[in-house]
C-alpha cells in the first residue's frame, strides 16, 4: 500500500500550514492526490514575440527587448518603493513597474544594457503602455541564436490557470502544484493495461504531468483524454458492480396469471395502448418475472401514461399474490394517486367490499395526517394482505407499517425523494421487491446513465392519442404591458368557453420576512415592471387578490399552497377538479401529478424564477383533454438576457428531452447531479455529462465487461484503489442502498 501513501500525503506537510489550510477550506482539497486532481481551468500562452510598436491592450504577451533605464522612485512619503523599468527593441518603448517587496530582485537584474523576455498584461497608465510585476528571463548567452531558441521556448510556454479562490491565486496555486508534482510517478493507474494499451491512452503519472505542465495543445488533449477516461470508467465499474450484486440477490418472481386482476381491469379501459406503453409494459412484465429485484426507471413525459403503466405492473403483482406500494413525495400528491387509481379500477378497487369485483383487491391511502381510526384499518388491511394496493407518503416508511408480502415498489418523482427513502421501503419485503422509479423529468441518456446508472431505463415518448398540443409564448411584462393585459383577457375567454386555468407564483406570500415585500405590493409592479431583479418574487395571496378585483373579477379565483392544512388543499383540489372554481392561483405544488382535463390555460408569473425543467412540468397541467393547452411565461426580465433565451427555449419546443439539454447546458451537471446523488459530482472534474455522451457509452460497455468477467476485481487491484477513492463513505452507503 505504499504506493498509494504518496497521494494520502497531507499538504500540511509539503506546503505548510497556512496555504494548507485556505486551500482545504476554500477549495476542498487536504491530501497531495486532491491537489494534482485539482485540474487547470484553461492554460494563457505567453504569446508569440510582440514588437513594442504592436502590443494589444489587456492581453498576455512576451517581448524581448533591452534596458534602457531603470529607477527607483518613492511615494507615500518615503514608506512605498517602485522601480519603473523603461525597455527599447529597437521598434518602441515600454515601461515595467514593480512595487514593495517585488523591487529587490529585479532592481539588482535589470540593469541598463541587460536584454531579456518578459512576459505579462498589457495596461495603459498615464496614457502610456506598461506592464506591472511582468515575469522575465534573461537572455544574456553569448551565441544569438541560443537566445533566440531560449525566447522562442519561453513564449511557447502554456501558463496553466486553475480555479482559484481569492484567498489563493492561480500562481500559487501553480506553485504549489509544482512541489507535488514529482508524487505524480506513484500515481495508481486504475485501467486495466489491456484496455489502456487498446485506447492508446498515455500511462497515468504522464497524464498528470501532461495536464499540469503542458509544453503543447496536443499534450493537454492526450491528458485531457486519459483523464475522462478514468472518470467515466471507474464511476461505471461502480455503478456495473451495484447492478451485478442486485441479479445476486434474490426475488420472488411474480408471473402472469391469467383471467385475474389485470385482464379484468384491461378488459374495462375504454382505448388501446400506445405502442410506447405495450413495449414499456413488456419490459416491466420480463423483469418482474425473474428471481431477482428488477430495478427501472420509468421515464416519461408528462400525460405518457406512466401511471397507467405503473398500475398494470401493480396489478400483474397482485394477481401472483403480492402486494404493490406506490410512494408520493406529497400528500396532495398520494391523495391524488389514489384517486386517480381507484378511478380508473372502478369496482375492482372495491375488493371483499360490498358492491366489490370479486376479482377485485382493496386499494389503501396511507398519509401522516390521517385520523387514528382510518390509520389503524389502513395498517390493518397491510398487514392481513387484504389491501394489494397502498398509495401513501413517507408514512409507508415507518416502523409500524407491515406488509402482509410487498412484492413491488413504485416510487413516483425520483427526483424529490431520498435514496434512504426508497431503501427503507423495500426493506419492508420478505425478499427484496422489485423496484419501479418514475419520472417526468426528462433524463438525457448520458444522465440516466451517470446517476441512475444502477437503474435499468424505459422510456416512453409519445402521447397517449387524444392529447392537444400546448401552446406557449412568452410574456415581457415590462417591456410591453399591454401583453400582460392581453394574458388575462385570454384568461377570461378560456373561462367563458367553459374551461379553467391556473395561475402560478413562485411565493406564497404570508409569512413575517414577506410582511415588509407586501407592503410594496409586488403584484402593480408585475405589471409597471420596477427592477425584476430587486423586488421578492411575486406572490400567490398578493396575486389572488389583485387578480379577483382587477382583470378577473366575477370570475371564482381559489388560491392553493404548500403551507394550507392537508384538508383544505385537499379540498380546493376536489372543487378545482369538479369544475367548481374558475381559476387556481397556486405555487409549484401543482407541478407534479394535478389532472384537471378541464384546465387549458396556465400563465406563470414571474417564469424567469423557475427551472427550464420545472416550466416543462407546469405546462404538463394544461391541455390534458380534448381541448387545446395554452401556457404564458410571464416575465419582466430584460430581453437580451440568459433568462429570456431560458423562456423563449421552452416556448419554442415541447419535446422535455431538447429542454433538459438545454437546462443541463445552462446549468451544468452540478445541481442536476444533485444532492440525492451526493458525491458523484465532486468527484467528475474533467468528464461532462452533456459533452462526452460517446466517453461515458463506451465506459459503460468495458465496465461491465470488467465486472462480468472479475466481480471481486481480484485481478485489478489499482481499479480497486481506485474506486475506494471515489466511493467515500456517502457514496459507498448510496451505491450500497441503490
Amino acid at each position: 500500500m505504499d504506493r498509494v501513501s504518496a497521494f494520502d500525503e497531507p499538504l500540511k506537510k509539503l506546503l505548510g500550514g497556512a496555504t494548507a489550510k485556505v486551500m482545504a477550506e476554500h477549495l476542498d482539497l487536504h491530501t497531495v492526490g486532491d491537489l494534482l486532481h485539482h485540474y487547470p481551468r484553461r492554460y494563457e500562452e505567453r504569446g508569440r514575440l510582440t514588437a513594442l510598436t504592436e502590443l494589444p491592450l489587456d492581453e498576455h504577451v512576451t517581448v524581448v527587448a533591452q534596458v534602457a533605464d531603470a529607477r527607483v522612485m518613492m511615494f507615500n512619503n518615503g514608506r512605498g518603493k517602485r522601480l519603473e523599468v523603461t525597455l527599447t527593441d529597437g521598434s518602441g518603448r515600454l515601461q515595467l513597474v514593480f512595487f514593495g517587496h517585488g523591487v529587490h530582485k529585479p532592481h539588482k537584474e535589470l540593469l541598463p544594457g541587460r536584454r531579456a523576455m518578459f512576459a505579462g498584461k498589457v495596461s495603459v497608465f498615464n496614457r502610456k503602455m506598461q506592464l506591472a510585476h511582468p515575469t522575465y528571463q534573461l537572455l544574456d548567452a553569448n551565441d544569438e541564436d541560443e537566445a533566440t531558441e531560449a525566447a522562442d521556448a519561453f513564449a511557447g510556454q502554456l501558463l496553466p490557470i486553475y480555479p482559484a479562490c481569492k484567498q489563493l491565486d492561480s500562481w500559487r496555486i501553480a506553485k504549489a502544484v509544482d512541489t507535488v508534482l514529482p508524487s505524480a510517478q506513484e500515481a495508481v493507474d486504475p485501467l486495466p493495461p489491456a484496455l489502456r494499451e487498446g485506447r492508446g491512452f498515455v500511462p497515468l503519472p504522464e497524464a498528470l504531468l501532461r495536464i499540469h505542465r503542458p509544453h503543447t495543445k496536443a499534450d493537454v488533449a492526450s491528458a485531457r483524454d486519459r483523464l475522462r477516461w478514468d472518470e467515466a470508467f471507474v464511476l461505471q465499474v461502480a455503478l456495473a458492480r451495484r447492478r451485478y450484486a442486485d441479479t445476486q440477490l434474490p426475488a420472488v418472481a411474480r408471473r402472469p396469471v391469467p383471467d385475474g386482476v389485470l385482464d379484468a381491469f384491461d378488459a374495462t379501459l375504454p382505448f388501446t395502448l400506445t405502442e410506447g406503453q405495450q413495449k414499456v409494459t413488456e419490459e416491466i412484465f420480463g423483469a418482474l418475472a425473474t428471481e431477482h429485484p428488477m430495478h427501472r426507471l420509468l421515464q416519461g413525459e408528462v400525460g405518457s401514461g406512466k401511471t397507467l403503466v405503473a398500475l398494470r405492473a401493480m396489478l400483474r403483482v397482485v394477481d401472483a399474490g403480492g402486494q404493490a406500494a406506490m410512494l408520493a413525495p406529497t400528500e396532495v400528491l398520494a391523495q391524488q394517486h389514489h384517486r386517480s387509481v381507484t378511478e380508473m379500477m372502478g369496482s375492482l378497487a372495491e375488493g371483499g367490499m360490498l358492491g366489490g369485483s370479486d376479482l377485485g383487491t382493496k386499494v389503501v391511502l396511507l398519509t401522516g395526517s390521517m385520523g387514528t381510526a382510518a390509520r389503524r384499518q389502513a395498517l390493518l388491511d397491510l398487514v392481513t394482505g387484504e389491501a394489494g394496493i397502498v398509495i401513501g407518503t413517507h408514512a409507508l416508511i415507518e416502523d409500524k407499517v407491515q406488509f402482509h408480502d410487498l412484492g413491488l415498489v413504485v416510487v413516483d418523482e425520483q427526483h424529490r425523494f431520498g435514496v434512504e427513502q426508497r431503501d427503507a421501503l423495500r426493506s419492508k419485503g420478505k425478499q427484496p421487491p422489485h423496484l419501479l422509479v418514475m419520472t417526468a423529468t426528462p433524463i438525457p441518456r448520458t444522465v440516466a446513465m451517470t446517476v441512475f446508472g444502477d437503474l435499468e431505463t424505459s422510456v416512453l415518448d409519445q402521447l397517449p392519442a387524444g392529447r392537444s398540443p400546448i401552446a406557449s409564448h412568452v410574456v415581457p411584462a415590462k417591456d410591453k404591458p399591454h401583453f400582460l393585459s392581453r394574458a388575462w383577457e385570454r384568461v377570461r375567454e378560456e373561462v367563458e368557453n367553459g374551461h379553467q386555468a391556473y395561475v402560478v407564483c413562485p411565493r406564497i406570500g404570508d409569512d413575517a420576512e414577506e410582511a415588509g415585500a407586501k407592503k410594496g405590493k409586488a403584484g402593480k409592479k408585475a405589471v409597471s415592471g420596477e427592477d425584476a431583479e430587486k423586488r421578492p418574487p411575486l406572490a400567490v395571496l398578493d396575486i389572488a387578490e389583485q387578480l379577483a378585483k382587477g382583470p378577473l373579477a366575477g370570475l371564482r379565483v381559489e388560491v392553493l399552497h404548500g403551507r394550507m392544512p392537508p384538508d383544505d388543499k385537499d379540498d380546493v383540489m376536489r372543487r378545482f377538479a369538479a369544475g367548481q372554481a374558475d381559476v387556481l392561483v397556486a405555487t409549484t405544488v401543482i407541478e407534479v401529478g394535478v389532472n384537471v382535463p378541464n384546465a387549458t390555460a396556465m400563465v406563470i408569473m414571474d417564469a424567469d424564477r423557475f427551472g427550464v425543467s420545472q416550466l416543462h412540468q407546469l405546462r404538463g397541467r394544461v391541455g390534458r383533454g380534448s381541448a387545446p393547452g395554452l401556457c404564458l411565461l410571464v416575465s419582466e426580465a430584460h430581453e437580451a438576457s440568459p433568462a429570456r433565451a431560458r423562456l423563449s427555449a421552452v416556448a419554442a419546443t415541447l419535446d422535455g428531452f431538447e429542454l433538459s439539454r438545454i437546462d443541463l447546458e445552462q446549468r451544468r451537471e452540478g445541481d442536476v447531479l444533485g444532492q440525492a446523488q451526493s458525491g458523484v459530482r465532486s468527484s467528475l472534474r474533467v468528464l461532462s455529462v452533456i459533452d462526452d455522451e460517446e466517453v461515458i457509452a463506451a465506459a459503460r460497455e468495458e465496465a461491465v465487461r470488467v465486472v462480468a468477467d472479475d466481480p471481486g476485481l481480484e485481478r485489478l487491484p489499482e481499479l480497486r484503489t481506485a474506486l475506494d477513492a471515489l466511493l467515500d463513505k456517502d457514496r459507498e452507503e448510496y451505491l450500497d442502498k441503490g
